[in-house]
This record gives C-alpha cells, sequence and structure tokens, in this order.
C-alpha cells in the first residue's frame, strides 16, 4: 500500500508538465561527481525547467557507480531550491529499483524515473505492468515511467503501457519510442480515463505530437526556453530550431551527452566535459 508520504508526492506533483531536464552527470578528473559543476548546471536552469532529472540516460544512468548515483541525486537536492527532483534509476529488476528508490527518497528526491524491466539471464522478461505493479508496491516514492525499447529491448506495447499508467502512484510517461504515431495512440488510450502526462522524449518529435504535455530530453540542458516555446506554439518554424540546434550540439550521435557536456564546459557552466567513466 503506498505511504501517506508518497501519496503527497503524487499529489505536489499533479501539475508536472513542460520542459524537464535530465541532467549530465559533471565529473573531476577522478572520475568523481564535481560537486561545484552540479551547482554551476542547476542554477544555470533555476526558473527554466519544471524539474530536474539527475542520472537519467544523459545523466550517464546507466553506467553510474552507486557512489556516482547517490552524489548526483544529493548535490542535485541539494540545489534546487524546491524545484522537482525526478530521480533517475536505470535498472532494469524491480528489487534493485525498489532498493534505489528508497535511497532516493531518503536524499530528498521527489520521485523516480523508471524503465522497463530488462531480460533475465535466462532470456525471459518481465511483463510491463508486473514489473511496474510490484515496483510501487514497495517504493516510498511515485514512479515516472521512462517508456524506451533501444536499452531494455522492451517491446511497444501500447495497452500495457495503458495499464501500467493507470497504477497508483505514476505520475507521468517519458515516451522515448521515437514514434510520433505511437505517442499520439498512447494519447489516444490516456484520453478521459487515465489523467497521466505525456512528456515527449525526443527533440525532433516535440511539436509532431499535438497534445503532449511536456518534453524530456538533452536540449533542456543547453536551451530549455527553446524547448518551451517548441511546446507552447506546436509550429514548423519552432521545431526547425530545434532541429538546427539538435544538429549544432550534435545531439543525434551516440555520445550525445558527452557534446552536451562539451557545450557546457565552453559555456563555463561544468568543469570538464569528460564521461563518468
Amino acid at each position: 500500500m503506498p505511504s501517506s508520504d508518497r501519496a503527497a508526492a503524487v499529489t505536489r506533483l499533479k501539475g508536472l508538465r513542460g520542459t524537464l531536464v535530465p541532467l549530465v552527470t559533471p565529473v573531476d578528473g577522478d572520475r568523481r561527481v564535481c560537486a561545484t559543476s552540479v551547482a554551476g548546471l542547476v542554477e544555470s536552469l533555476r526558473g527554466h525547467v519544471g524539474a530536474y532529472v539527475p542520472a537519467l540516460s544523459t545523466g550517464e544512468g546507466w553506467t553510474l557507480t552507486p557512489g556516482q548515483w547517490t552524489d548526483m541525486v544529493r548535490l542535485t537536492v541539494e540545489h534546487a531550491a524546491g524545484t522537482p527532483v525526478l530521480a533517475g534509476v536505470a535498472l532494469g529488476d524491480a528489487a534493485g529499483v525498489r532498493s534505489r528508490a528508497r535511497a532516493a527518497a531518503g536524499l530528498g528526491a521527489d520521485a523516480v524515473v523508471v524503465p522497463p524491466p530488462f531480460p533475465g539471464p535466462d532470456g525471459t522478461r518481465r511483463g510491463l505492468v508486473e514489473h511496474f505493479a510490484e515496483i510501487l508496491d514497495g517504493s516510498p516514492l511515485p514512479v515516472l515511467v521512462y517508456h524506451e525499447h533501444v536499452v531494455s529491448g522492451a517491446p511497444l506495447d501500447l495497452e500495457a503501457l495503458r495499464a501500467v499508467c493507470a497504477l497508483p502512484g505514476v505520475v507521468g510517461v517519458k515516451d522515448s519510442s521515437g514514434s510520433a504515431d505511437f505517442t499520439r495512440g498512447l494519447l489516444d488510450v490516456l484520453d478521459g480515463g487515465v489523467d497521466v502526462p505525456v512528456f515527449q522524449g525526443w527533440e525532433n518529435l516535440i511539436t509532431e505530437v499535438p497534445g503532449v504535455q511536456g518534453f524530456v530530453g538533452p536540449l533542456a540542458n543547453l536551451e530549455p526556453s527553446v524547448c518551451d516555446e517548441a511546446l507552447a506554439a506546436g509550429a514548423e518554424d519552432a521545431q526547425h530550431r530545434v532541429d538546427a540546434l539538435s544538429e549544432r550540439y550534435r545531439l543525434l550521435t551516440d555520445d550525445w551527452y558527452l557534446h552536451v557536456k562539451a557545450e557546457l564546459v565552453r559555456r563555463g557552466v561544468i568543469g570538464t566535459a569528460l564521461p563518468v567513466d
């Protein structure tokens, strides 16, 4: 059963909308999370984003050590000044996610962002609904669903995702399917029945699907106002501007997060463009 604290967090996040920033993870030469750089990054985005999201894919969440993950979440909360913090948990097993959710709650995060289940050692995969139901049964924090399939290999299943969104404690879904048709279908199946905001997970699709309530993507580290404008305008010229910036900052490459870091170093926001490992 959800705790009263989780229910209160769900209420606080009910109006979550707009641009949420999946923060890069700044590290020093010893690959330790750099406290000064995290403070500078959070400050550079203050007032321009609806939530900070540390340790997601742009934050190299798949490769962070437990210590790096803890430091990044802790420092983000420390400097967030009341803006919601949604901690990425890039793990594919329910028990591991629940453990990180408890740790995130202890660090002061408002929610966790969770991907689909990964295949087990025998190659089998748990069902999407079963996976998230088990997580929510033991999580002290609400969950924003990170719907992706590139890393997890999870199938795109519209009805299963709708059922997940209807679970108590789910406060949103980041749709990184990469398919405008899938996102449209998700909005259709949620309409009138499940009050959960849908966040677009790809820059090139921000204006492609009218009706999304927000955006979560790497460009928000650099140009959050442009992302907000594209969401609000939903116009072709706004999308062209987003596309041009995505090309300029090389966000369509496999190591996009390093290019975001390099631009932040150029601007004097963080100290190095090093990867976390």
